[in-house]
């Protein structure tokens, strides 16, 4: 059994620290069992989320060694524990407590899309029919477990903190969910370009490379939201097209 040293935040909103802890480390352990044993034995007062440690929660999302992860997805022997693990909040959103933050704010932004508006039914016994291509188009984006480490790691948020005007890659998954739905006739171009800035992405991948569920952020659905907005607002022949009709 080897022994490890990790620095964790330690404050609040006002400010705060790295604080050093040494705890014996065994073969299967991720970072939070580390922390659990940690708050056991030496800082009981030591705040921290989680709750199903199975990676399916997305509760104990934080910065480990600088890169965001689930705390309880990151094996230890992963590391190097030559020298001190850190383990800190995550920086796009304000700190409550020690490793704990306040992710309020995506629920806000989660409540101004509009909701699922289904077409009519094709048969008259009320049911669709639907390709199974399209169907399958959409199911990658279900797996959102809203850890928001896409949120976390997204410059946009995090650098330059455009919190009000730009939704991030985790709602971008949703308004994909949502638009490239078989059934949905619902409208949210205009606002993917106006109120929720896509146009701010710069499709660095970041965000896809550290989602614990492997969800094709950048490619699948951010791309094809972008194509939909300059198809829309940028397209010179559509703009040619619709000048056409209204006279």
């Amino acid at each position: 059994m080897a022994r490890a040293t990790f620095e964790i935040f330690r404050g609040d909103k006002t400010g705060g620290k790295l604080v050093p802890y040494t705890t014996e480390v065994s073969e299967g352990m991720v970072v939070l069992d580390a922390v659990h044993q940690i708050q056991a034995e030496q800082a009981p007062d030591l705040a921290c989320r989680w709750n199903c440690k199975a990676g399916k929660c997305g509760s104990c999302s934080a910065e480990v060694n600088g890169k965001p992860r689930l705390m309880c997805m990151t094996r230890m022997d992963e590391l190097d524990l030559g020298k001190p693990v850190t383990i800190e909040p995550m920086r796009t959103f304000p700190r409550i407590r020690d490793l704990v933050t306040d992710v309020s704010w995506n629920f806000r932004v989660k409540k101004g899309i509009k909701p699922f508006k289904p077409r009519k039914p094709d048969a008259p016994d009320g049911t669709w029919r639907m390709q199974q291509r399209d169907v399958d188009r959409v199911q990658e984006f279900r797996k959102c477990i809203e850890c928001f480490l896409c949120q976390d790691v997204c410059h946009v948020l995090r650098d330059h903190g455009k919190h009000e005007e730009f939704i991030g890659p985790r709602f971008f998954v949703g308004v994909a969910a949502l638009e490239m739905h078989p059934l949905d006739v619902e409208d949210r171009v205009d606002e993917l370009k106006q109120a929720w800035g896509i146009g701010y992405c710069n499709i660095t991948k970041c965000c896809t490379k550290v989602c614990p569920e492997h969800i094709t952020i950048t490619d699948n659905a951010i791309i094809p939201l972008k194509e939909r907005v300059v198809d829309r607002h940028f397209d010179p022949v559509a703009k040619l097209l619709r000048i056409g009709r209204k006279r």
